[in-house]
């Protein structure tokens, strides 16, 4: 792969050091961006240059790859029912220990048309059927086989309130059937996973009691303490570990009010870094989202309200909840909307009265932040990686499409 340079051409950074360069350069080579400033580049030796202007006309602008922080990409595969559907495994409330990648299928059409819509990095995972679904994912839109395309694995855990565990539960005849039940089984499996915890902590420190025990034994000729057993392995337990401790984050599905806040709720009596998904009702409750220093994905959007929950669904809650003061995302969930219409939604939401900006921002940098990678994707900075878009038109606009498209440096649209 050698260097690129292209240059002449006005580039939307989404970053607060760089902003918005009216006419310059973006160089990367390797998969990372190597240089981005106003006027005119270094030449480097070998280095492909790409005359902007000349190649896609003077309207031509470059933007981060879009990133859109909830979907199902590869689990529910294009043109297929049951063979191809992955998204839900629902024969127990409690699926901690799935991973999304098992079930991702790089493969699927939908990738292509992803990138066809300027959209380079992806949340995949489980559905919401179950309480806790399972591990959420973050993957790049190109590649072969999913192992090389993982930006972090697992990103999240996938949890879920409301109706649709509810309606999946009641028709088998077992719990959970009531939200009460949902939350229960959520506090009861994350208390387990903290017991679990302080178990294999009790152990490893035994085992260095054990340790100094043995090597005085050695030395004294005393009889040699016996070794402590290592506790029984719990799977749903040792996958949501990570998640009591702080460190992967929690993701809520959570369309009404009350199954937010309850969300809220459980994660403040376990210590959760957690996000609401969908958030359908947060434009009645925005301040105190806010003040709660809640995270979200707002949407999806352009569908209809095929359920109860889905009755407040509105263009304009993007637009409330930012201007309250909410760091949030857009969404599609792919499938219920195509990755392609990624822009579509955030440009529906500005229609409605979001601010053009935080629109942007909303499927770039802020999806970006709220997943934990964006010391490499969100917005265009030397150290990055190389995904990028160039627009011979407004992302906004309905009639626009991408004209090219690099993730990691390679061009693979356009």
């Amino acid at each position: 792969m050698k260097p690129t340079i292209i240059k002449n051409i006005k580039i939307h950074t989404m970053s607060d050091k760089f902003g918005t360069i009216e006419r310059g350069y973006i160089a990367f080579d390797d998969g990372r961006i190597t240089g981005i400033a106003s006027g005119e580049p270094e030449l480097i030796a070998g280095a492909e240059i790409i005359d902007a202007e000349a190649t896609y006309g003077a309207n031509a602008a470059i933007y981060p790859g879009f990133i859109d922080g909830h979907t199902h990409l590869g689990l529910a595969e294009d043109s297929l029912t049951f063979e191809g559907d992955d998204i839900n495994e629902a024969t127990d409330p409690c699926t901690a220990q799935l991973r999304g990648i098992d079930a991702i299928n790089p493969r699927d059409r939908c990738f292509e048309e992803a990138r066809q819509g300027g959209v380079t990095c992806v949340a995949a995972g489980p559905g919401s059927a179950n309480p806790i679904g399972g591990q959420i994912a973050v993957i790049k839109t190109a590649g072969r086989r999913v192992d090389d395309m993982i930006v972090a694995a697992p990103a999240a855990m996938k949890f879920a309130l409301g109706e649709n565990p509810k309606n999946v539960y009641h028709s088998k005849n077992q719990a959970p059937e009531t939200r009460m039940a949902t939350a229960s089984v959520i506090r009861e499996n994350l208390t387990k996973a903290k017991k679990y915890g302080e178990m294999w902590n009790k152990y490893y420190a035994a085992i260095e009691k054990y340790k100094t025990a043995l090597a005085k034994a050695k030395k004294t000729d005393d009889d040699e303490p016996d070794e402590p057993d290592e506790p029984e392995y719990d799977a749903k337990c040792a996958a949501l570990l990570p998640v009591v401790q702080g460190i992967l984050p929690a993701h809520f599905h959570a369309h009404r009010a009350d199954d937010i806040f309850t969300a809220v709720r459980i994660s403040r009596e376990f210590g959760l870094k957690y996000s609401i998904v969908h958030c359908t009702d947060g434009m009645s409750i925005a301040d105190e989202l806010a003040a709660d220093g809640v995270t979200a994905f707002a949407g999806p959007n352009l569908c209809d309200r095929s359920k109860p929950e889905l009755r407040s669904q509105s263009f304009e809650n993007p637009g409330v909840l930012d201007r309250a003061g909410v760091k949030l995302g857009i969404t599609t969930d792919h499938p219920v909307i195509p990755l392609q219409y990624l822009p579509l939604c955030a440009a529906l939401a500005v229609r409605a009265g979001m601010d053009r900006l935080s629109a942007l921002r909303a499927i770039t940098i802020n999806p970006a932040e709220i997943l934990g990678i964006a010391d490499r994707v969100g917005s265009l900075e030397p150290g990055k990686d190389a995904d990028l878009a160039i627009w011979d038109g407004d992302p906004f606009e309905v009639m626009s499409r991408p004209a090219s498209v690099w993730i990691d440096g390679v061009k693979t649209q356009g």
